[in-house]
């Protein structure tokens, strides 16, 4: 088991290296590509491509694992009747409801 590791973590360390020099790679690619020609933005270098996909990465969490699949899970997991319950707070929320099917109410006065 011990010679597994000795293989295993220099590759993960490798891949690690090799997924971060692409992503600063393309991000920097991508925006001295579409940016300056378009919005007359300067050029970055690698180095800010990364931190422009760390940035992005903390403010949007990207990258998977952690998106709105989670509520769909939780969903199925109700009964029939407490769906009935989550879709009727839903329309009450949302400004409609039962004898509105269209979703749409006149405007007041």
């Amino acid at each position: 088991m011990k010679k597994k590791w000795i293989w295993i973590a220099p590759a993960a360390i490798a891949g690690l290296a090799v997924l971060l020099f692409l992503g600063g790679e393309i991000v920097k690619l991508l925006w001295n590509w579409l940016l300056p020609p378009l919005f007359g933005f300067r050029e970055i270098t690698y180095w800010q491509g990364l931190g422009l996909l760390a940035l992005c990465r903390i403010l949007f969490g990207g990258w998977g694992g952690h998106g709105s699949h989670r509520a769909g899970r939780r969903i199925d997991n109700l009964t029939p009747e407490e769906r009935g319950r989550v879709r009727q707070r839903m329309r009450e929320r949302c400004g409609f409801g039962p004898d509105d099917p269209g979703g749409l109410k006149p405007a007041a006065g």
